[in-house]
């Protein structure tokens, strides 16, 4: 089983001018660019990527797309978040049968399960799939909290060894290490350099789908060889990407940024309107100041 660790980007899913179908050229050059610029794996239809948003259909087509043009270079986890427990199964399944390293799952995000529902819930797609599910915690946009002693309990299923933990709570990292030992491998979602020195393996980054190679490089710096001095750095230098792409705007923001570099990948669908003119000069100015605009032009 492969074990994940690095920074992994939560794709955008690039649609086409009108919004009305995906962009397959568009997805396949942003896949191959992230791999060439040295991320560790990537995850398709996250929340980033507007999952709620797309038809089974074009789901599909994502998971294809990235898992064809990945070939097996990076690992390739797909969001198979649903709010009815059969249809995360099906997804799950669906993803392991078109090659998928492992499924990110998000709790059921509108009935607000509590813990024994939880578990039914992850207990159901473990059992029904062999591949590895990454839990997703974030309470904004879940209305659950998978809190440290929750996680515990999910670790027991054998098939959920990794968390993708995205609140502002630092010390998460360390109560579900000391509660699960081996048996959970911690993403940071929000707080990755925060969150290296604290024992997690990897982080699960927004700001990655524009700066791929420093998000990349800050993990590497922190994580492999201990670096606190190089790592920081790093972090400092991609600090105002990460700040622009966080909050309600994360999909705009993105978008617009991929833009920017190069990349048309087409605006948020409804009810997300594009990045505000204000927000967008200052991305721009951030970019700008990272010397990425025009990038990946051509």
């Amino acid at each position: 089983m492969t074990h994940f660790r690095g920074t992994y980007t939560v794709l955008i899913t690039p649609f086409t001018a009108d919004g009305s179908a995906v962009d397959v050229a568009a997805l396949e050059r942003l896949v191959e660019w992230q791999i060439t610029e040295g991320i560790h794996g990537l995850i398709p239809l996250g929340s980033t990527g507007e999952f709620l948003s797309m038809t089974r259909e074009e789901r599909q087509l994502v998971t294809e797309t990235v898992i064809r043009t990945a070939n097996g270079r990076v690992p390739v986890l797909i969001g198979t978040g649903a709010e009815w427990t059969r249809d995360c199964v099906e997804l799950s399944l669906e993803a392991q049968s078109m090659g998928a390293d492992g499924v990110m799952i998000i709790p059921p995000f509108y009935s607000c399960p509590n813990e024994d529902e939880l578990f039914a819930h992850y207990r159901a797609v473990g059992e029904a799939i062999d591949i590895p599910i990454m839990i997703y915690n974030n309470p904004a946009t879940a209305n659950v909290d998978l809190i440290p002693s929750t996680v515990a309990r999910l670790a027991q299923i054998d098939t959920v060894n990794y968390i993708k933990e995205s609140t502002l709570e630092v010390t998460r990292v360390r109560d579900i290490i000391e509660l699960c030992g081996e048996r959970m491998n911690v993403f940071a979602g929000i707080l990755g350099y925060e969150s290296f020195w604290l024992g997690a393996c990897g982080w699960i980054a927004v700001a990655s789908n524009l700066l791929p190679k420093l998000s990349a490089q800050m993990f590497e710096a922190a994580v492999d060889r201990g670096n606190r001095d190089e790592a920081l750095a790093i972090y400092k230098k991609i600090l105002p990407i990460v700040r622009a792409v966080g909050g309600p705007h994360y999909v705009a923001a993105s978008k617009a940024g991929l833009d920017m570099l190069g990349l048309a990948v087409g605006d948020p669908r409804a009810p997300r309107l594009p990045l505000a003119l204000p927000q967008q000069h200052a991305l721009r100015a951030a970019l700008e100041e990272l010397q990425v605009i025009g990038s990946l032009r051509g």
